[in-house]
Protein backbone atom coordinates (compact mmCIF):
# COMPACT_ATOMS: atom_id res chain seq x y z
CA UNK A 1 0.00 0.00 0.00
CA UNK A 2 1.27 2.96 -1.06
CA UNK A 3 1.59 5.87 2.33
CA UNK A 4 1.84 9.68 2.26
CA UNK A 5 5.62 10.13 4.17
CA UNK A 6 5.45 12.99 6.50
CA UNK A 7 8.96 14.42 7.82
CA UNK A 8 8.66 16.24 10.87
CA UNK A 9 11.69 17.97 11.83
CA UNK A 10 13.20 20.12 14.15
CA UNK A 11 15.80 22.82 13.55
CA UNK A 12 18.22 22.77 16.94
CA UNK A 13 20.75 25.77 17.72
CA UNK A 14 23.98 25.24 16.59
CA UNK A 15 27.34 27.42 17.05
CA UNK A 16 26.16 30.42 15.68
CA UNK A 17 29.00 33.44 14.96
CA UNK A 18 28.67 36.78 17.83
CA UNK A 19 28.84 38.62 14.57
CA UNK A 20 24.99 37.08 13.81
CA UNK A 21 23.42 37.99 17.05
CA UNK A 22 20.86 35.33 17.08
CA UNK A 23 19.84 34.72 20.52
CA UNK A 24 19.51 31.19 21.73
CA UNK A 25 15.70 30.62 20.28
CA UNK A 26 13.77 27.28 20.84
CA UNK A 27 14.00 25.17 17.96
CA UNK A 28 12.16 25.81 14.93
CA UNK A 29 9.71 22.94 13.92
CA UNK A 30 9.89 21.95 9.87
CA UNK A 31 7.36 20.03 8.59
CA UNK A 32 7.93 18.24 4.99
CA UNK A 33 5.70 15.82 3.47
CA UNK A 34 6.17 14.06 0.68
CA UNK A 35 3.03 12.76 -1.44
CA UNK A 36 4.34 9.24 -2.19
CA UNK A 37 0.66 8.55 -3.31
CA UNK A 38 0.79 11.12 -6.29
CA UNK A 39 3.66 10.63 -8.61
CA UNK A 40 4.42 13.32 -10.35
CA UNK A 41 6.20 13.57 -13.80
CA UNK A 42 9.24 12.10 -14.71
CA UNK A 43 12.50 13.88 -14.00
CA UNK A 44 14.42 14.03 -17.66
CA UNK A 45 17.69 13.10 -17.12
CA UNK A 46 18.94 16.10 -19.08
CA UNK A 47 18.48 18.55 -16.16
CA UNK A 48 21.84 17.77 -15.58
CA UNK A 49 23.31 18.68 -18.92
CA UNK A 50 26.30 20.26 -19.26
CA UNK A 51 27.75 23.24 -21.22
CA UNK A 52 31.27 23.34 -22.73
CA UNK A 53 31.92 26.16 -24.75
CA UNK A 54 35.38 27.77 -26.51
CA UNK A 55 36.09 29.90 -23.35
CA UNK A 56 39.45 29.95 -21.25
CA UNK A 57 40.44 26.28 -20.42
CA UNK A 58 36.98 25.04 -20.90
CA UNK A 59 37.86 22.65 -23.93
CA UNK A 60 41.73 23.22 -24.64
CA UNK A 61 43.59 21.92 -21.57
CA UNK A 62 40.57 20.83 -19.81
CA UNK A 63 38.82 18.74 -21.99
CA UNK A 64 41.48 18.49 -25.43
CA UNK A 65 45.15 18.33 -24.61
CA UNK A 66 45.83 16.78 -28.18
CA UNK A 67 47.12 13.39 -29.22
CA UNK A 68 50.89 14.52 -29.02
CA UNK A 69 50.46 15.63 -25.49
CA UNK A 70 52.21 14.03 -22.46
CA UNK A 71 48.93 14.38 -20.02
CA UNK A 72 47.20 10.58 -20.26
CA UNK A 73 45.31 11.28 -23.77
CA UNK A 74 43.18 8.76 -25.54
CA UNK A 75 42.78 10.48 -29.31
CA UNK A 76 43.65 14.19 -27.85
CA UNK A 77 41.41 13.64 -24.70
CA UNK A 78 42.21 13.57 -21.32
CA UNK A 79 41.78 10.31 -19.79
CA UNK A 80 41.57 11.54 -16.53
CA UNK A 81 37.87 14.34 -17.46
CA UNK A 82 35.97 11.67 -19.93
CA UNK A 83 36.22 9.33 -16.84
CA UNK A 84 34.86 11.45 -14.23
CA UNK A 85 32.54 12.99 -16.65
CA UNK A 86 31.50 9.20 -17.36
CA UNK A 87 31.28 8.93 -13.63
CA UNK A 88 29.25 11.50 -13.84
CA UNK A 89 26.49 10.13 -16.06
CA UNK A 90 26.72 13.62 -17.87
CA UNK A 91 22.74 13.24 -20.32
CA UNK A 92 23.72 15.98 -22.39
CA UNK A 93 26.67 18.88 -23.52
CA UNK A 94 26.11 22.02 -25.10
CA UNK A 95 28.04 23.40 -27.83
CA UNK A 96 30.27 25.35 -29.20
CA UNK A 97 28.85 28.13 -27.21
CA UNK A 98 27.23 30.30 -25.78
CA UNK A 99 28.51 34.02 -27.13
CA UNK A 100 31.09 31.67 -29.74
CA UNK A 101 28.68 29.96 -31.20
CA UNK A 102 27.45 32.82 -33.18
CA UNK A 103 30.68 33.86 -34.39
CA UNK A 104 31.50 30.01 -35.43
CA UNK A 105 31.27 28.55 -38.99
CA UNK A 106 31.82 25.06 -39.26
CA UNK A 107 33.60 24.43 -42.25
CA UNK A 108 36.74 26.01 -40.05
CA UNK A 109 36.56 23.48 -37.63
CA UNK A 110 36.72 19.99 -40.00
CA UNK A 111 39.60 18.49 -42.11
CA UNK A 112 43.06 18.03 -41.16
CA UNK A 113 44.03 20.03 -38.42
CA UNK A 114 46.97 21.77 -39.37
CA UNK A 115 44.97 23.20 -42.06
CA UNK A 116 42.26 24.81 -40.32
CA UNK A 117 42.35 28.21 -40.04
CA UNK A 118 43.65 30.41 -36.78
CA UNK A 119 40.85 33.37 -35.61
CA UNK A 120 41.05 35.47 -32.83
CA UNK A 121 38.04 34.47 -30.14
CA UNK A 122 37.22 38.14 -29.81
CA UNK A 123 34.33 36.97 -26.97
CA UNK A 124 36.48 35.24 -24.44
CA UNK A 125 39.97 37.09 -23.69
CA UNK A 126 41.67 37.82 -27.14
CA UNK A 127 43.30 34.69 -27.60
CA UNK A 128 43.76 32.31 -31.17
CA UNK A 129 41.53 29.77 -31.70
CA UNK A 130 42.91 27.30 -33.58
CA UNK A 131 39.80 25.43 -34.51
CA UNK A 132 41.70 21.93 -33.49
CA UNK A 133 38.41 20.90 -31.72
CA UNK A 134 35.40 21.05 -34.10
CA UNK A 135 32.63 19.08 -35.11
CA UNK A 136 33.95 15.64 -35.62
CA UNK A 137 36.19 16.43 -32.19
CA UNK A 138 33.33 17.34 -29.64
CA UNK A 139 30.48 14.78 -31.49
CA UNK A 140 33.23 12.05 -30.96
CA UNK A 141 33.61 13.43 -27.40
CA UNK A 142 29.94 13.42 -26.61
CA UNK A 143 29.95 9.76 -27.71
CA UNK A 144 32.89 8.81 -25.34
CA UNK A 145 31.23 10.19 -22.09
CA UNK A 146 27.71 8.52 -23.65
CA UNK A 147 26.25 11.87 -23.81
CA UNK A 148 23.67 13.12 -26.05
CA UNK A 149 24.73 16.23 -28.63
CA UNK A 150 23.37 19.98 -28.20
CA UNK A 151 25.26 22.23 -31.10
CA UNK A 152 24.40 25.74 -31.23
CA UNK A 153 24.03 26.98 -34.49
CA UNK A 154 24.94 29.96 -35.65
CA UNK A 155 22.24 32.99 -36.42
CA UNK A 156 24.00 36.30 -35.46
CA UNK A 157 26.85 36.16 -38.26
CA UNK A 158 25.73 33.02 -40.10
CA UNK A 159 23.17 32.14 -42.86
CA UNK A 160 20.41 29.75 -43.17
CA UNK A 161 22.30 27.55 -45.65
CA UNK A 162 25.29 27.23 -43.80
CA UNK A 163 23.06 26.39 -40.71
CA UNK A 164 21.60 23.78 -42.99
CA UNK A 165 24.74 22.16 -45.09
CA UNK A 166 26.05 22.00 -41.38
CA UNK A 167 22.93 19.59 -40.25
CA UNK A 168 23.29 17.69 -43.30
CA UNK A 169 26.99 17.21 -42.67
CA UNK A 170 26.33 15.55 -39.63
CA UNK A 171 23.42 13.63 -40.04
CA UNK A 172 23.27 13.11 -43.68
CA UNK A 173 23.42 9.08 -44.24
CA UNK A 174 24.85 9.85 -48.08
CA UNK A 175 25.22 12.66 -50.49
CA UNK A 176 28.20 15.06 -50.88
CA UNK A 177 28.20 16.40 -47.31
CA UNK A 178 27.95 12.70 -46.15
CA UNK A 179 31.03 12.12 -48.14
CA UNK A 180 33.28 15.18 -46.79
CA UNK A 181 32.54 13.79 -43.45
CA UNK A 182 33.36 10.56 -44.80
CA UNK A 183 37.02 11.86 -46.00
CA UNK A 184 37.19 13.75 -42.48
CA UNK A 185 37.32 10.15 -40.67
CA UNK A 186 33.23 9.79 -39.63
CA UNK A 187 31.43 7.28 -42.66
CA UNK A 188 28.15 6.88 -40.43
CA UNK A 189 26.29 9.88 -39.57
CA UNK A 190 26.32 11.20 -35.88
CA UNK A 191 22.83 11.62 -33.34
CA UNK A 192 22.08 15.07 -33.31
CA UNK A 193 19.01 15.24 -30.52
CA UNK A 194 18.95 18.53 -29.74
CA UNK A 195 20.08 22.03 -32.61
CA UNK A 196 19.90 25.70 -31.05
CA UNK A 197 18.81 28.16 -33.10
CA UNK A 198 21.39 30.96 -31.99
CA UNK A 199 22.36 31.62 -28.67
CA UNK A 200 21.00 34.86 -26.45
CA UNK A 201 19.84 36.78 -29.68
CA UNK A 202 19.17 39.52 -27.90
CA UNK A 203 22.75 40.28 -26.69
CA UNK A 204 25.87 38.70 -28.07
CA UNK A 205 24.06 36.51 -30.37
CA UNK A 206 22.78 39.77 -32.51
CA UNK A 207 21.70 42.45 -29.94
CA UNK A 208 17.78 41.58 -31.66
CA UNK A 209 14.34 43.00 -30.41
CA UNK A 210 12.58 39.60 -29.89
CA UNK A 211 9.98 40.38 -33.17
CA UNK A 212 12.86 40.17 -35.29
CA UNK A 213 14.32 37.21 -33.37
CA UNK A 214 11.22 35.25 -33.49
CA UNK A 215 10.99 35.87 -37.28
CA UNK A 216 15.24 34.28 -37.85
CA UNK A 217 13.94 31.49 -36.04
CA UNK A 218 11.10 30.94 -37.78
CA UNK A 219 13.39 31.20 -41.12
CA UNK A 220 16.60 29.48 -39.63
CA UNK A 221 14.80 26.82 -37.98
CA UNK A 222 12.96 25.34 -42.02
CA UNK A 223 15.79 24.94 -42.98
CA UNK A 224 17.08 22.18 -39.92
CA UNK A 225 15.89 19.33 -41.99
CA UNK A 226 17.51 15.68 -40.99
CA UNK A 227 16.87 12.12 -42.52
CA UNK A 228 13.41 10.26 -42.46
CA UNK A 229 13.19 8.64 -39.31
CA UNK A 230 15.16 10.64 -37.10
CA UNK A 231 14.44 13.27 -35.18
CA UNK A 232 16.39 16.91 -34.00
CA UNK A 233 14.38 18.86 -31.54
CA UNK A 234 14.65 22.65 -32.53
CA UNK A 235 15.57 24.63 -29.51
CA UNK A 236 14.66 28.43 -29.76
CA UNK A 237 17.22 31.25 -27.96
CA UNK A 238 15.09 32.27 -25.01
CA UNK A 239 15.04 34.93 -22.29
CA UNK A 240 17.37 36.93 -20.01
CA UNK A 241 16.22 35.80 -16.50
CA UNK A 242 13.13 37.52 -15.95
CA UNK A 243 12.26 39.15 -19.53
CA UNK A 244 8.69 37.05 -20.12
CA UNK A 245 8.08 39.65 -23.03
CA UNK A 246 10.45 37.70 -24.98
CA UNK A 247 9.28 33.90 -24.42
CA UNK A 248 5.34 35.17 -24.31
CA UNK A 249 6.56 37.10 -28.40
CA UNK A 250 8.75 34.02 -29.08
CA UNK A 251 5.71 31.58 -28.27
CA UNK A 252 3.55 33.60 -29.98
CA UNK A 253 5.30 33.78 -33.17
CA UNK A 254 7.76 30.82 -33.20
CA UNK A 255 6.31 28.32 -30.74
CA UNK A 256 4.17 25.71 -32.88
CA UNK A 257 7.94 26.18 -35.53
CA UNK A 258 10.13 24.99 -32.50
CA UNK A 259 10.80 22.30 -29.44
CA UNK A 260 11.81 24.27 -26.97
CA UNK A 261 12.65 27.56 -25.59
CA UNK A 262 15.90 28.51 -23.46
CA UNK A 263 16.01 30.68 -20.67
CA UNK A 264 19.62 31.91 -19.00
CA UNK A 265 20.11 33.15 -15.18
CA UNK A 266 23.27 33.24 -13.47
CA UNK A 267 23.33 33.68 -9.98
CA UNK A 268 25.72 36.72 -8.87
CA UNK A 269 26.10 37.70 -5.36
CA UNK A 270 26.76 41.36 -6.52
CA UNK A 271 25.74 43.22 -9.55
CA UNK A 272 27.97 42.68 -13.20
CA UNK A 273 30.21 45.38 -12.49
CA UNK A 274 31.39 44.04 -8.87
CA UNK A 275 29.71 39.82 -8.98
CA UNK A 276 31.46 39.24 -5.76
CA UNK A 277 34.17 36.94 -4.58
CA UNK A 278 33.93 32.71 -5.06
CA UNK A 279 36.10 32.73 -1.81
CA UNK A 280 36.32 34.49 1.20
CA UNK A 281 33.12 35.92 1.56
CA UNK A 282 31.14 36.35 4.90
CA UNK A 283 28.09 35.25 6.21
CA UNK A 284 25.92 37.97 4.04
CA UNK A 285 27.35 37.20 0.88
CA UNK A 286 26.05 33.17 1.74
CA UNK A 287 22.57 34.43 2.31
CA UNK A 288 22.38 36.71 -0.61
CA UNK A 289 24.11 34.39 -3.46
CA UNK A 290 21.59 31.65 -2.10
CA UNK A 291 18.54 33.89 -1.66
CA UNK A 292 18.88 35.41 -5.20
CA UNK A 293 19.37 31.69 -6.72
CA UNK A 294 16.18 30.87 -5.09
CA UNK A 295 14.86 33.32 -7.81
CA UNK A 296 14.93 30.67 -9.84
CA UNK A 297 11.64 28.99 -9.30
CA UNK A 298 9.77 32.37 -9.81
CA UNK A 299 11.56 32.57 -12.97
CA UNK A 300 10.62 29.06 -14.46
CA UNK A 301 6.77 29.82 -12.62
CA UNK A 302 6.12 33.27 -15.08
CA UNK A 303 8.02 32.07 -18.12
CA UNK A 304 6.21 29.07 -18.13
CA UNK A 305 2.57 30.96 -17.60
CA UNK A 306 3.78 32.76 -20.79
CA UNK A 307 4.13 29.27 -22.33
CA UNK A 308 0.97 28.10 -21.43
CA UNK A 309 -0.92 30.83 -23.14
CA UNK A 310 -0.19 29.24 -26.17
CA UNK A 311 1.22 25.54 -25.07
CA UNK A 312 -1.48 24.42 -23.03
CA UNK A 313 -0.37 20.87 -23.28
CA UNK A 314 3.50 21.59 -22.13
CA UNK A 315 4.87 19.87 -25.30
CA UNK A 316 7.65 22.73 -25.68
CA UNK A 317 9.88 22.49 -23.84
CA UNK A 318 11.93 24.75 -21.10
CA UNK A 319 14.79 24.61 -21.19
CA UNK A 320 17.83 26.30 -18.75
CA UNK A 321 20.33 25.98 -20.82
CA UNK A 322 22.78 28.80 -19.02
CA UNK A 323 22.37 28.91 -15.40
CA UNK A 324 24.91 28.87 -12.61
CA UNK A 325 27.21 31.14 -10.13
CA UNK A 326 29.08 33.95 -11.85
CA UNK A 327 31.85 35.27 -9.73
CA UNK A 328 35.01 37.67 -9.90
CA UNK A 329 37.75 35.67 -11.82
CA UNK A 330 40.17 34.12 -9.48
CA UNK A 331 42.88 36.76 -9.12
CA UNK A 332 46.05 36.60 -11.86
CA UNK A 333 44.29 34.59 -14.54
CA UNK A 334 43.05 36.02 -17.59
CA UNK A 335 39.31 37.71 -16.83
CA UNK A 336 38.29 37.05 -20.22
CA UNK A 337 38.79 33.20 -19.32
CA UNK A 338 35.31 33.39 -16.58
CA UNK A 339 37.96 30.81 -13.83
CA UNK A 340 36.29 30.93 -10.48
CA UNK A 341 36.95 29.12 -7.34
CA UNK A 342 34.27 26.32 -6.79
CA UNK A 343 33.24 25.54 -2.68
CA UNK A 344 30.46 24.52 -0.77
CA UNK A 345 28.34 27.31 -1.09
CA UNK A 346 28.46 26.21 -4.87
CA UNK A 347 27.47 22.86 -3.91
CA UNK A 348 24.29 23.69 -2.10
CA UNK A 349 23.29 26.11 -4.25
CA UNK A 350 23.78 24.08 -7.64
CA UNK A 351 21.26 21.06 -5.01
CA UNK A 352 18.69 23.94 -4.72
CA UNK A 353 18.13 24.81 -8.34
CA UNK A 354 18.48 20.84 -8.90
CA UNK A 355 15.29 20.53 -6.45
CA UNK A 356 13.46 23.51 -8.40
CA UNK A 357 14.08 21.88 -11.54
CA UNK A 358 12.49 18.61 -10.50
CA UNK A 359 9.60 20.52 -8.84
CA UNK A 360 9.01 21.65 -12.35
CA UNK A 361 9.51 18.04 -14.20
CA UNK A 362 6.52 19.27 -16.60
CA UNK A 363 8.01 21.88 -18.23
CA UNK A 364 11.44 21.95 -17.60
CA UNK A 365 12.93 18.94 -19.56
CA UNK A 366 16.57 20.65 -20.11
CA UNK A 367 19.45 22.24 -18.06
CA UNK A 368 22.82 23.17 -18.49
CA UNK A 369 25.22 24.37 -16.22
CA UNK A 370 27.75 27.04 -17.01
CA UNK A 371 29.97 25.13 -17.28
CA UNK A 372 31.57 22.05 -17.35
CA UNK A 373 35.53 22.07 -17.21
CA UNK A 374 37.47 24.93 -15.49
CA UNK A 375 34.41 27.91 -16.64
CA UNK A 376 32.17 29.39 -13.68
CA UNK A 377 30.38 26.52 -12.02
CA UNK A 378 32.99 24.10 -13.05
CA UNK A 379 32.23 20.28 -12.45
CA UNK A 380 35.87 19.92 -12.86
CA UNK A 381 38.98 22.11 -12.78
CA UNK A 382 42.42 20.71 -14.43
CA UNK A 383 45.85 22.29 -14.24
CA UNK A 384 48.73 21.29 -16.52
CA UNK A 385 48.43 17.17 -15.78
CA UNK A 386 46.08 18.00 -12.25
CA UNK A 387 42.67 17.30 -11.89
CA UNK A 388 40.49 18.00 -9.22
CA UNK A 389 36.53 17.82 -8.70
CA UNK A 390 34.57 20.83 -7.02
CA UNK A 391 32.27 20.52 -4.47
CA UNK A 392 29.17 21.04 -7.56
CA UNK A 393 30.70 17.82 -9.33
CA UNK A 394 30.15 16.11 -6.04
CA UNK A 395 26.42 17.43 -5.71
CA UNK A 396 25.30 17.08 -9.10
CA UNK A 397 27.06 12.86 -8.80
CA UNK A 398 24.34 12.68 -5.12
CA UNK A 399 21.89 13.29 -7.41
CA UNK A 400 22.46 10.80 -10.16
CA UNK A 401 19.00 8.47 -8.56
CA UNK A 402 17.01 11.05 -9.88
CA UNK A 403 17.59 11.15 -13.72
CA UNK A 404 14.66 9.89 -15.48
CA UNK A 405 13.19 9.08 -11.71
CA UNK A 406 9.56 9.90 -11.00
CA UNK A 407 8.91 13.42 -9.25
CA UNK A 408 6.85 12.71 -5.70
CA UNK A 409 5.03 16.50 -4.67
CA UNK A 410 7.14 17.55 -1.81
CA UNK A 411 5.54 20.50 0.55
CA UNK A 412 7.76 22.39 2.91
CA UNK A 413 7.21 23.98 5.99
CA UNK A 414 10.22 25.59 6.55
CA UNK A 415 11.61 28.31 9.28
CA UNK A 416 13.51 31.06 7.76
CA UNK A 417 17.32 31.24 7.66
CA UNK A 418 17.85 35.07 7.23
CA UNK A 419 21.31 37.55 7.52
CA UNK A 420 20.82 41.09 7.21
CA UNK A 421 18.25 41.40 5.11
CA UNK A 422 18.73 38.23 2.78
CA UNK A 423 15.98 35.89 4.06
CA UNK A 424 14.83 32.19 2.32
CA UNK A 425 13.79 28.73 3.78
CA UNK A 426 16.39 26.96 6.08
CA UNK A 427 15.39 23.56 4.62
CA UNK A 428 14.79 22.65 1.10
CA UNK A 429 13.80 19.25 0.15
CA UNK A 430 12.83 17.23 -3.01
CA UNK A 431 11.29 13.21 -3.69
CA UNK A 432 11.76 10.91 -6.32
CA UNK A 433 10.94 7.30 -7.31
CA UNK A 434 14.48 6.30 -8.45
CA UNK A 435 13.97 3.42 -11.59
CA UNK A 436 15.21 1.16 -9.07
CA UNK A 437 12.38 1.51 -7.13
CA UNK A 438 13.68 3.31 -4.30
CA UNK A 439 12.64 6.10 -2.35
CA UNK A 440 15.07 9.25 -2.54
CA UNK A 441 14.52 12.51 -0.37
CA UNK A 442 17.49 15.19 -1.30
CA UNK A 443 17.41 17.59 1.93
CA UNK A 444 19.14 20.51 1.99
CA UNK A 445 20.24 22.65 5.01
CA UNK A 446 20.89 26.46 4.06
CA UNK A 447 21.14 27.39 7.73
CA UNK A 448 25.17 27.74 7.70
CA UNK A 449 24.64 28.23 11.66
CA UNK A 450 21.76 25.49 12.70
CA UNK A 451 21.70 21.55 12.15
CA UNK A 452 17.62 20.54 11.99
CA UNK A 453 16.79 16.83 13.75
CA UNK A 454 14.02 15.23 11.97
CA UNK A 455 11.39 12.41 12.73
CA UNK A 456 10.33 11.05 9.32
CA UNK A 457 7.39 8.35 9.50
CA UNK A 458 8.15 6.09 6.35
CA UNK A 459 7.15 3.08 4.75
CA UNK A 460 10.40 1.05 4.72
CA UNK A 461 13.07 -1.36 6.42
CA UNK A 462 16.29 0.29 5.75
CA UNK A 463 17.78 3.73 5.15
CA UNK A 464 21.09 4.72 3.54
CA UNK A 465 22.26 8.25 2.65
CA UNK A 466 25.34 10.53 1.53
CA UNK A 467 26.28 13.52 2.69
CA UNK A 468 27.75 16.53 1.59
CA UNK A 469 29.20 19.68 4.10
CA UNK A 470 32.46 20.95 5.20
CA UNK A 471 33.72 23.21 8.01
CA UNK A 472 33.68 26.52 6.29
CA UNK A 473 30.87 27.83 4.13
CA UNK A 474 33.97 28.35 1.53
CA UNK A 475 35.33 25.18 1.88
CA UNK A 476 37.06 24.10 -1.68
CA UNK A 477 38.78 21.29 -3.49
CA UNK A 478 42.71 22.18 -4.24
CA UNK A 479 44.86 20.69 -6.44
CA UNK A 480 46.95 19.73 -3.44
CA UNK A 481 43.60 18.93 -1.03
CA UNK A 482 41.11 17.37 -3.56
CA UNK A 483 38.91 15.41 -0.98
CA UNK A 484 38.26 18.62 1.35
CA UNK A 485 34.91 18.60 0.35
CA UNK A 486 33.57 14.90 -1.02
CA UNK A 487 30.77 13.19 0.18
CA UNK A 488 30.43 10.58 2.79
CA UNK A 489 28.80 7.85 4.06
CA UNK A 490 25.54 9.41 5.93
CA UNK A 491 25.32 8.40 9.77
CA UNK A 492 22.80 10.78 11.09
CA UNK A 493 19.98 8.30 10.08
CA UNK A 494 18.44 5.60 11.84
CA UNK A 495 14.96 3.84 10.61
CA UNK A 496 13.26 1.71 13.38
CA UNK A 497 9.65 0.94 13.44
CA UNK A 498 8.49 3.24 10.85
CA UNK A 499 10.78 6.20 11.79
CA UNK A 500 12.96 7.17 10.71
CA UNK A 501 15.68 9.89 12.63
CA UNK A 502 17.85 12.19 10.97
CA UNK A 503 20.00 14.32 11.81
CA UNK A 504 21.51 17.43 9.50
CA UNK A 505 24.29 19.33 10.27
CA UNK A 506 24.72 22.97 9.10
CA UNK A 507 24.65 23.84 5.44
CA UNK A 508 25.05 20.71 4.13
CA UNK A 509 23.16 18.31 1.57
CA UNK A 510 22.03 14.88 2.66
CA UNK A 511 20.57 12.33 -0.04
CA UNK A 512 18.56 9.08 1.57
CA UNK A 513 17.50 5.95 0.25
CA UNK A 514 14.79 4.53 1.47
CA UNK A 515 13.80 0.93 0.62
Amino acid sequence: MIRTIVLAALMTAGAIPAAAQQPAATPHAVTVTVNADRPGPVIDRRIFGQFAEHLGTGIYGGIWVGPNSRIPNTRGYRNDVVQALKDLKVPLVRWPGGCFADEYHWREGIGPRGQRPVKINTHWGGVTEDNAFGTHEFMDFAEMIGAEAYVSGNVGSGTPQEMAEWVEYMTAPAGSLAELRARNGRKTPWKLPYFGLGNELWGCGGSMRVEYAADLTRRYGTFVKVPAGTRTLKIASGANSGDYHWTDVMMREAGKNVDGIGVHYYTLPGDWAHKGPATGFDEAAWARTLAKTRMMDEFIVRHSAAMDKYDPEKKVILALDEWGTWYDPTPGTNPGFLQQENSLRDAILAAININIFSRHADRVRMANIAQMVNVLQAMILTRDAQMVLTPTYHAFKMYIPFQDATAIPVEINSPWYSKDQWVLPAVDAAAARGRDGKLYVALVNADPNRGASLDIAVPGSRVSGTILTADRMDATNEFGRPEAVTPRAFDGASLSGGTLRASLPPKSLVMLAIE
